[in-house]
C-alpha cells in the first residue's frame, strides 16, 4: 500500500487485511509507518496498541539477533542477514485466527543516519516475509515514496496507490505508480478513496493520467469510517453494510482473481 498521507490507506490496509482473512487466507500486515497506527484500525486496544515497540525501534531484539546494540558508537559490526523467521510467531499480533500484525515501523535508512541494527533487522525480516508464498502479506508503507527507495519494491506483486479524488492526491499517486513500474513491480493499481460522485472521479483520473488511467479501484466515502475514528474503535466494529467494507471486498476478489492469473 502506498499514497500520500490522509489518503486513507491504513484505512483500506487494514479492511483489506480482514477481507482475506474472511476469505480464509493467513495474512500477515505489516505496518511500516513511522506513526504505525494500523493496529488501532485493526481493532486492537488502544493501550496495547500504544505499547507495541516495532522492530525497527527494539534495541534489544536487535542486538539478540544482529550482535550489536544500536547507539553503541561507529565502527561496530553486526549481521547483515540477522535470524527472521520466527519474528512474525513470537511478535505478532493476533488479530484473528489467521491474521496476524507485526509493527515494524520506518526503516528508511536515510532519516537513520546510518545502517543501524535495528534497521538492519526490520529489513530483512521484510525481505524474508515478501518471499512466502502461501500467505497474504499486506505491507501498510510510510506515506509517500520512501517504500520504493528501500530495495523493496521488485518483491511485491502489488503496488495499491491509494489517491483522493483530488488532481493534487491523483497527481501524487501518477508518480508513486511509476516508480513503483519503473523498480519491477508487475501489478499496479489506483485506489481512489472517499468518492462521492463515481464520474466525477473518473473523469478526474482521466483528466490526470492524460487518458492514459491505469486499472482503477474506486472506494465510496462512509460516513461510518468517520464515526468509528471519532468514537476510538476499530475498523472491525463497521456494520456489515458498510459501503468501504463492501467495496473493499470486491478490491479483494479483484486481488484474487489476478493473483490466480498464469
Amino acid at each position: 500500500m502506498s499514497g500520500k498521507g490522509g489518503t486513507g490507506k491504513t484505512t483500506v490496509a487494514a479492511l483489506l487485511a480482514m477481507s482475506f482473512a474472511s476469505n480464509g487466507y493467513n495474512v500477515l500486515a505489516l505496518d511500516a509507518d513511522s506513526v504505525p497506527n494500523l493496529a488501532l484500525s485493526l481493532g486492537v486496544p488502544a493501550e496495547r496498541a500504544e505499547a507495541i515497540v516495532p522492530l525497527s525501534k527494539n534495541e534489544e531484539l536487535a542486538e539478540e539477533r544482529t550482535g550489536a546494540r544500536p547507539g553503541e558508537g561507529w565502527g561496530m559490526l553486526f549481521s547483515l542477514t540477522p535470524r527472521v523467521d520466527d519474528i512474525a510467531d513470537k511478535y505478532g499480533i493476533k488479530v484473528l485466527e489467521n491474521l496476524k500484525l507485526v509493527v515494524v515501523g520506518s526503516i528508511d535508512v536515510s532519516k537513520e543516519g546510518c545502517m543501524c541494527p535495528a534497521i538492519a533487522l526490520a529489513r530483512a525480516f521484510l525481505l524474508h516475509v515478501m518471499m512466502r508464498r502461501n500467505d497474504v502479506v499486506i505491507v501498510d508503507s510510510e506515506a509517500g515514496a520512501e517504500v520504493f527507495g528501500r530495495g523493496l519494491a521488485e518483491k511485491f506483486e502489488f503496488n495499491l496507490t491509494v489517491a483522493e479524488p483530488t488532481v493534487k492526491s491523483l497527481s501524487i499517486a501518477s508518480k508513486l505508480m511509476r516508480m513503483a513500474s519503473e523498480l519491477g513491480v508487475p501489478n499496479n493499481i489506483l485506489v481512489v478513496n472517499k468518492v462521492r460522485d463515481h464520474i466525477k472521479a473518473l473523469q478526474l483520473v482521466a483528466r490526470v493520467f492524460r487518458g492514459k488511467a491505469p486499472l482503477t479501484h474506486l472506494i465510496r466515502w462512509d460516513d461510518n469510517v468517520i464515526k468509528a475514528e471519532e468514537e476510538g474503535l476499530g475498523l472491525n466494529t463497521l456494520p456489515r453494510n458498510s459501503p468501504i467494507k463492501e467495496d473493499v471486498f470486491h478490491l479483494t476478489s479483484k486481488l484474487i482473481s489476478f493473483s490466480k492469473r498464469p
